[in-house]
């Protein structure tokens, strides 16, 4: 039954955090990891868990075969010439009578950004999971990495996103993949307030973000290969003549999500929002938003070829995060079905996943 729909400064501080670390999986490139684990019924309070095991194993397997070096600027008093001579704290300190000098150089060390930031992801993680073996595992593999030499400070400016990695570093960049989407389970949890997500106004274009790729990470996970998901995907005006400044002037349109299923025959654009689903008309009353109804209606019509029978009979649907509402209506306009669609993120794990395969079976 339908229900009004709650505003959106609501809408986030609704959502379970076992439900936002349930998103941030499935919009990981470890969302495979889902039915490896047993399906989303085994996982229903057990993410952090999840991410922390594939992070331990992972660890694991890089300690056996020696942390990965790097270049790290170092400043030492030696007894022969290396790198750059600092000259004034050298005579400053009067370190020639001692037979030394003060230089700067470059030289191979574990204790690297990386290393570093994987080490206190094992820490950060440990906190999140309550299985005591697990959490102790975590806190071993952290202090294994700290012996080593691995300083157990990081910088906090540092991302993996802005590394680079060579072909032979593959290993590396799935660990460190791992221990931010570790780092980001965290600060979810941080964020929490008596278990719900908190300063939804701040976060709710993270959220928005998270809910998009999330709705694509399950589609491509969960639909058989007889279906083709390509998110982001972006579509082209069928321009019939234009003026000189036209294509530096006109805006581009790129979907969220597009299903497609050559054998049924079938296209599905999804295009999300992390609003309410409803606004209140002025007289009184609720309505779909009109603006969402015409940008979908846009992506729609605009894309209709002849010779391309699916581009004819293609269905929009606005998809909707809610708490504890639920709406499934549609309507056909010129060929085209219309469906506007909510999730209730308020649900366990298994029902989330349930309503989001029904609405692409039904």
């Amino acid at each position: 039954m339908n229900a009004i729909a709650p505003p959106i400064q609501n809408l986030s501080a609704g959502i379970p955090v076992n439900n936002l670390w349930l998103l941030m999986l499935y919009a990981s490139e470890f969302r495979y990891l889902i039915d490896e684990y047993g399906g989303t019924e085994s996982i229903d309070e057990d993410v952090a868990s999840l991410v922390a095991d594939v992070l331990c194993s992972q660890v694991e397997a890089r300690l056996k075969r020696n942390l990965t070096y790097g270049y790290k600027h170092s400043t030492r008093d030696l007894n022969r010439v290396r790198g750059r001579i600092n000259v004034l704290e050298t005579y400053s300190q009067q370190l020639l009578q001692k037979g030394k000098v003060r230089c700067t150089f470059e030289e191979l060390s574990v204790d690297t950004p990386r290393n570093r930031y994987i080490c206190a992801a094992l820490t950060r993680v440990a906190s999140l999971v309550g299985k005591k073996s697990l959490k102790l595992r975590c806190h071993k593999l952290a202090q294994s990495m700290i012996e080593r030499g691995v300083s157990p400070m990081f910088d906090v400016s540092y991302h993996p996103k802005n590394e680079r990695f060579g072909r032979h570093e593959l290993a590396d960049r799935k660990v460190l993949t791992t221990a931010e989407l570790a780092f980001n389970l965290a600060l979810i949890n941080e964020s929490a307030t008596n278990g719900y997500f908190a300063s939804p106004d701040k976060q709710a274009e993270w959220v928005r973000k998270l809910f998009e790729k999330a709705v694509g990470g399950f589609y491509d996970l969960k639909l058989d290969k007889s279906w083709s998901v390509k998110p982001g995907k972006r579509l082209n005006w069928q321009i019939d003549d234009a003026s000189e400044q036209i294509e530096q002037l006109m805006p581009s349109m790129q979907l969220d999500i597009s299903l497609e299923n050559e054998e049924l025959q079938q296209r599905i654009v999804i295009d999300t929002k992390f609003t309410s689903i409803t606004t209140k008309r002025f007289h009184g009353g609720e309505s779909f938003k009109s603006g969402y109804i015409y940008q979908l209606y846009t992506y729609l019509r605009s894309q209709e070829v002849l010779s391309e029978p699916m581009s004819l009979t293609s269905t929009g649907m606005l998809l909707h995060p809610s708490v504890g509402v639920n709406y499934d209506e549609h309507v056909t306009i010129q060929g085209h079905q219309l469906r506007f669609c909510t999730i209730d993120l308020s649900r366990s794990s298994m029902e989330i996943s349930h309503q989001l395969f029904e609405l692409i079976h039904e």
